[in-house]
């Protein structure tokens, strides 16, 4: 048996030619369209937009800022919802670390039951995880502003507080967060103690005795006057918990303590009375003031 005769795809001269020109042809052009294509094409590499205007302003942005305000222009008070949204949403939006979570009834109930003036104080001074006024501080809010903050977050939580008073114009920030704190309370020890909190913020800062002087010779006068002046505030009506002046058995679970543990209480604060009850008397005249008021009770 004979084979069949084999046939070239290239018979002529011509069709030789034109298969070498396609062989480099094709390739040069699909490389040409590779390149163009890459080119044309949006790289987004690291370090690509290095020297854009945004990155370059965010690189030379100086750390500290200034913020200028005026001493003399009045004071635009934040709303309840800014300061929750700006300091408190950080805990109460998701619930972190034991706080009662926004708009939740059921963490709020026992929290509202306790009244507004428990609720203030307690977003002033601290409780568990929370620090004093959620971290920041009086220049930052007033407490007039953690009061709008404090109806704010209960009102959406099943309360129906009533807004604080806003304070008037020119008042002393401690007499306003005074004001603040008893707003929405109808009893009278409410009131006795926006009262306090005032007076401990008038103490005259002169109490202390001026720089080398010599203490008063008298002790029980000197720590008389002390109380008279500064602890009475609120010792006379046992005000914000203080044991009241007098009274053997608020006393007697403080007096279980230490002379020195008491002396510490009035030296360093506790609960809502602040160090040396707002003064700058010296350590004796404090130590003395609490001599007074334990004699009165022995």
């Amino acid at each position: 048996m004979s084979e069949a005769p084999h046939g070239a795809p290239i018979k002529t001269p011509a069709q030789l030619i034109a298969a070498v020109i396609a062989g480099f042809a094709v390739p040069i052009i699909i490389i040409v369209l590779l390149a163009v294509y890459v080119d044309n094409s949006t790289r987004t590499g690291a370090g690509t937009d290095s020297l854009s205007e945004a990155e370059v302003t965010a690189r030379i942005k100086p750390f500290a800022q200034v913020d200028i305000r005026d001493a003399n222009a009045p004071r635009v008070y934040k709303t309840g919802e800014e300061v929750y949204k700006a300091v408190c949403s950080a805990c109460h939006a998701s619930g972190a670390a034991g706080a009662p979570k926004f708009t939740n009834t059921a963490d709020w109930a026992p929290r509202i039951a306790q009244g507004f003036d428990t609720l203030l104080h307690t977003a002033l001074t601290g409780k568990g995880a929370m620090p004093p006024r959620g971290g920041t501080s009086p220049d930052d809010y007033s407490d007039f502003e953690i009061a709008r903050a404090v109806t704010y977050m209960a009102n959406n939580s099943g309360a129906s507080f009533p807004q604080p008073a806003e304070p008037a114009a020119g008042a002393a920030a401690a007499s306003g967060a005074a004001a603040a704190a008893a707003t929405g309370a109808s009893d009278a020890g409410a009131a006795q103690a926006a009262a306090a909190m005032a007076a401990m913020a008038s103490v005259p800062q002169a109490a202390a005795p001026a720089a080398g002087g010599t203490q008063s010779a008298d002790a029980s006068q000197a720590g008389k006057a002390l109380y008279q002046q500064v602890c009475q505030a609120c010792h006379a009506a046992g005000v914000l918990n203080a044991p009241k002046f007098g009274d053997k058995d608020a006393w007697a679970p403080r007096l279980k303590d230490p002379i020195d543990t008491v002396y510490n209480y009035a030296l360093h604060g506790k609960g809502a009375m602040p160090p040396k009850g707002g003064s700058n008397a010296s350590d004796a005249d404090v130590k003395a003031a609490v001599d007074y008021m334990v004699s009165a009770v022995k």
